[in-house]
């Protein structure tokens, strides 16, 4: 891959690459490295003449798998929570911020496809595209995902649904 091309993979899934390592580790510092890493790979690979569709579900691949590489090593090193640093944490809508860090809870599986659908704006075909599952597994995993929520943050019946911004505290995908 040459320079050129690595920069517009970069400039056209940068975004992407680093929210979704953000959403996986809710930390700054380790998404910043899986960006790092993720393009560091792509720039290693051999001349390959990717569609953009293609280069973004590798990007995305890689994305999920350099997470969970850093989640195994978590297991073996103490990690130092945002709340234990007052001013290291920035301001956000604390609903909104109640319902990601509750889904930073669910398990690995429904946390990607929450944050795929919720956070960037991917259609479930869209999705199981890229996971390589078909849509049905993704509406399900979205469905559980949804009564795993409602049950962590205590539940509404759905006509007592409360009017709150729950936006995504990160960028959406640009259309």
């Amino acid at each position: 891959m040459t320079e050129r091309e690595l920069s517009n993979a970069m400039t056209a899934h940068g975004d992407t690459v680093y929210r979704l390592a953000l959403c996986r580790l809710q930390n700054t510092a380790d998404a910043e490295d899986v960006y790092q890493d993720v393009f560091l790979r792509l720039f290693s690979q051999s001349e390959k003449s990717w569609d953009s569709e293609h280069l973004k579900a590798w990007l995305i691949r890689a994305t999920i798998n350099r997470c969970a590489d850093i989640g195994r090593f978590r297991l073996r090193r103490t990690v130092l929570s945002l709340e234990d640093i007052p001013e290291m944490a920035r301001p956000v809508d604390e609903r909104a911020t109640e319902l990601w860090e509750a889904v930073a809870r669910l398990p690995e599986k429904l946390q990607v496809v929450v944050h795929l659908h919720y956070g960037e704006g991917y259609e479930t075909r869209e999705i199981g595209d890229l996971l390589r599952i078909p849509p049905a597994t993704v509406r399900t995993r979205l469905r559980r995902a949804r009564i795993q929520l409602k049950q962590l943050l205590g539940g509404f019946e759905d006509d007592e649904l409360p009017e709150i911004d729950t936006g995504y505290p990160y960028a959406r995908r640009a259309e």
